[in-house]
């Protein structure tokens, strides 16, 4: 399907992108073959084909949770610049 220069232009306005002469044309031929694709994709016979929005099953997303040593307060604050006790010190944000 090949676009017309007024086409692109149309599609230009509501993208709100300005394009020079050069960018029309070649907009215009990459954008006919991208709808070419689409054309040959609308051939394919998906007649029992369920609606998906994963090509494959997710399996595995989630892991367990599992219980492991975490570091002692000494090592997280010891490169902290300012702490109070266990906590770090930082700058009041709001008086």
């Amino acid at each position: 399907m090949k676009l017309t220069r007024e086409e692109v232009l149309h599609i230009a306005r509501l993208a709100r992108v300005a394009l020079t002469e050069d960018e029309i044309t070649r907009l215009s031929a990459q954008l006919s073959n991208l709808l070419d694709h689409f054309e040959v994709l609308q051939r394919v016979d998906t007649e029992g084909v369920p609606p998906t929005a994963q090509s494959v099953t997710l399996q595995g997303v989630m892991r367990e949770d599992e219980v492991a040593p975490s570091l002692s307060p000494e090592d997280i604050l010891a490169n902290a610049p300012r702490r109070e006790g266990d906590c770090f010190r930082v700058r009041a944000v709001l008086e």
